[in-house]
C-alpha cells in the first residue's frame, strides 16, 4: 500500500482541536466585552467624580458669583441669539408710537466726582492746625504773613463708650398729728420694659445690633466692655438677649406676622442651617444639633426670621398656615406641602384655597452653570438663553409692575416658551444618563409652570435672590458666634434678626429703633403693637413728644389713635 493510501487519523483530532480554540475565543470575546463594559462603567463613573471635583474646585477657588463669559456665550450661539430675538421683533428695533409702554435701557453710570466732600456730612468736627516752626519765625518778624488754609478732610472714629445713669426717686415727709404717726413716702418707680435689669434700653439695643446685625459675638463684646473700665459677663448678656426677643415676638412680631398672613401679595421663603449647642450632659460630650433659619419676605413691608429644629414640611405648613397668595422658593421638596390639596377639606369650613408658587430662575441658571464644568454646548446655550431672560428683565426695573407685566408679555414670554420647548427635546436626549446637564434639564422641565408664573404679575420677582441676601445675615454672623445656645434662645434671636432686618428695609437706623422700640413697649397699649413695627414706626415716633422718648427712663405719654390708622393694603 502506498503513503497515500494510509487512512488519515489526525482529521478528528485536528476539527476537535479547532472545535475547542473557537470555544476558547469565544469564551475570550465574551470576558473582552464584559470587561470593556466594566471599563466603560468605571471610566463614566470617573468623569462623574472628575466633573464634581471640578464643580467643587471653580465653587471654592473660581468663581462663587457663578460668573461666566457672556461675550463668548454671544459668540458661540449668535445664531440662536438671533432667532429668539427675531421671535420677539428685537425690542431695541421697536419703534411704534401705539399705547404700548416702551422698555427704556439702563441709566449710564455717573462719572465719579473724586474724592468725598466729607464736610457735607453732619458729624461732630474736630480741627488740627499744622504748622512750620520756621515759617512761623518769618511771620513774627513780619517777613511773611499768613493768608489762609488748604483743607482737605479724613474721617475719623471716636468711641462713646457707657455712661452711668442715675435714677434719683425723691423722698418725701408725710406729718402727722404726732411724730409717731409722721410717715416717708418714695415716689413709684416708672414702668420698664425688662425689670430689675442692670442695662437701660439704648445698652440692650446696642448689645442686640453688635451681635445680629454686624455678628460681633458676645465674648468680644464684654471684653470691649472691659476695655471701657466696666465688666460685663457674657452669660448675662446673652439672658438679655434671650429676654429681649422673647418680648419682642410676643408683642411686635406677633402683630406684623398677623398682618402679613393676612395682607401680603406674595412671600418669598428660603432656609439655611445653624448649630444649636447641646444640652448639658455630664456623662459624655456631644456634638451641636443643626436647627433651621426660614427667612419671610412679605412684600416689601416685613422681613421674619423663623427657627425651627427640623426643616420639614410640617414646619413650613406651620409658618405659612392661612396664607392664600403667592409664595416664591427653591423646588425643595418641605415646600411641597405648601401647594398640595389637603386629603379632606377643613371640618371648620374655612376657606381652602392653596397658595400659588412662584419658581426661582438663579437657582435654574445655577444648574446650567454647574453643568458647564463639563464644556457642554448645550449647558452653555442653556446660560445663553437664561441669560437673555435676565437681560431683558434688566431693560424694565424700576418701572410700575402695571406696565412690567405688559412688557414681560410682549417681549419676554416668547424666549421663555422658546427656552421650554428647547429644554423638553434636549431632556428627551439625556434622560437615560446621569450627570449635571440631565439635572439642570430636568430641573427646568419639572419647574416650567413654577417659573413661568413670574409673567402673571409685575410685583413677582424673576428671581429669589432677596430671601438668600436676608439669609447672608445669619451665614456670615455664625463664623463668628458658632452656635446658638438652645432651642428657645434661637427663637428669640431670630425675633431680634427679623427686627434689624425689618428696620432696615425701611431705611431705619436698628440701634436706635431698638432702643425707642424697648423705651416705649412699656407703656404701649396691646391692641397696638403694631404702630411699633419697622413699617409704621417714623409716622408713631413723630406723634411722640421727643423729650420722653429721648429719657431712658420716665412717664411717657401715648399719643391717640390718628383718625386713620394703620392702612389696608
Amino acid at each position: 500500500m502506498s503513503r497515500t493510501d494510509t487512512p488519515s487519523t489526525s482529521e478528528p483530532t485536528s476539527g476537535a482541536r479547532i472545535a475547542a480554540l473557537e470555544s476558547a475565543l469565544a469564551a475570550a470575546n465574551e470576558r473582552v466585552a464584559a470587561l470593556e463594559a466594566e471599563r466603560d462603567k468605571l471610566r463614566a463613573a470617573y468623569e462623574r467624580q472628575r466633573l464634581d471635583l471640578e464643580l467643587l474646585r471653580r465653587c471654592i477657588f473660581v468663581a462663587k458669583a457663578e460668573r461666566i463669559d457672556t461675550a463668548q456665550l454671544e459668540l458661540e450661539f449668535a445664531g440662536k441669539l438671533a432667532a429668539l430675538d427675531a421671535i420677539a421683533e428685537k425690542l431695541d428695533d421697536e419703534t411704534s408710537s401705539d399705547d404700548r409702554p416702551s422698555a427704556p435701557g439702563r441709566p449710564a453710570r455717573k462719572k465719579p466726582l473724586g474724592r468725598r466732600d466729607l464736610r457735607e456730612a453732619h458729624l461732630p468736627e474736630e480741627r488740627i492746625v499744622i504748622t512750620n516752626p520756621i515759617l512761623d519765625a518769618l511771620v513774627a518778624r513780619g517777613e511773611a504773613e499768613a493768608i489762609g488754609y488748604e483743607e482737605s478732610c479724613k474721617l475719623g472714629w471716636k468711641r462713646g463708650g457707657l455712661h452711668r445713669i442715675v435714677v434719683a426717686r425723691i423722698k418725701y415727709r408725710l406729718p402727722g398729728n404726732s411724730p409717731e404717726t409722721t410717715t416717708i413716702a418714695t415716689a413709684e418707680k416708672p414702668a420698664e420694659t425688662f425689670e430689675r435689669s442692670l442695662a437701660a434700653p439704648s445698652l440692650i439695643a446696642r448689645i442686640a445690633v453688635d451681635k445680629y446685625c454686624d455678628g460681633l459675638p458676645l465674648h468680644r463684646q464684654e471684653d470691649r466692655f472691659s476695655r471701657q473700665g466696666v465688666r460685663i459677663d457674657r452669660g448675662t448678656m446673652c439672658r438679655w438677649m434671650e429676654d429681649a426677643g422673647a418680648t419682642a415676638g410676643a408683642t411686635v412680631i406677633a402683630a406684623m406676622r398677623e398682618e402679613a398672613l393676612r395682607t401680603a401679595y406674595c412671600i418669598a421663603t428660603d432656609a439655611t442651617g445653624v448649630a444649636v449647642q447641646p444640652l448639658p450632659d455630664h456623662k459624655k460630650r456631644q456634638p451641636c444639633r443643626r436647627g433651621h433659619y426660614f427667612v419671610q419676605i412679605a412684600d416689601r413691608d416685613h422681613v421674619f426670621f423663623e427657627y425651627t429644629p427640623k426643616e420639614t414640611s410640617a414646619a413650613v405648613s406651620a409658618m405659612l398656615k392661612g396664607f392664600k397668595g403667592y409664595v416664591q422658593a427653591d423646588a425643595k421638596s418641605v415646600y411641597d406641602a405648601l401647594f398640595r390639596p389637603p386629603e379632606k377639606p377643613p371640618d371648620d369650613g374655612s376657606d381652602s384655597m392653596l397658595p400659588t408658587e412662584v419658581g426661582c430662575w438663579s437657582h435654574c441658571r445655577r444648574k446650567f452653570w454647574e453643568a458647564t464644568v463639563a464644556k457642554d454646548a448645550v449647558a452653555r446655550e442653556g446660560l445663553a438663553r437664561i441669560g437673555r431672560l435676565f437681560g431683558l428683565e434688566r431693560k424694565w426695573q424700576g418701572q410700575p409692575h402695571v406696565e412690567v407685566r405688559t412688557l414681560r408679555h410682549e417681549y419676554a414670554r416668547p424666549h421663555v416658551e422658546a427656552f421650554f420647548e428647547w429644554a423638553e427635546i434636549e431632556y428627551e436626549k439625556v434622560e437615560g444618563q446621569r450627570g449635571l446637564l440631565r439635572s439642570a434639564l430636568g430641573y427646568a422641565v419639572r419647574q416650567r409652570e413654577p417659573l413661568m408664573r413670574y409673567l402673571d404679575d409685575g410685583r413677582l420677582e424673576m428671581t429669589n435672590n432677596r430671601s438668600e441676601r436676608e439669609l447672608r445675615r445669619i451665614a456670615v454672623g455664625r463664623h463668628a458666634w458658632l452656635f446658638v445656645g438652645s432651642d428657645d434662645h434661637a427663637e428669640s434671636a431670630g425675633h431680634l434678626f427679623s427686627l434689624i432686618a425689618s428696620a432696615r428695609l425701611h431705611s431705619l437706623d436698628p440701634e436706635v429703633y431698638l432702643r425707642d422700640l424697648f423705651r416705649l413697649l412699656a407703656h404701649w397699649p396691646r391692641d397696638r403693637y403694631l404702630e411699633l413695627s419697622p413699617r409704621y414706626f417714623a409716622a408713631t415716633r413723630a406723634r411722640i413728644d421727643p423729650a420722653q422718648l429721648a429719657a431712658e427712663l420716665g412717664p411717657l405719654t401715648i399719643p391717640a389713635l390718628p383718625p386713620q390708622t394703620v392702612e389696608e393694603k
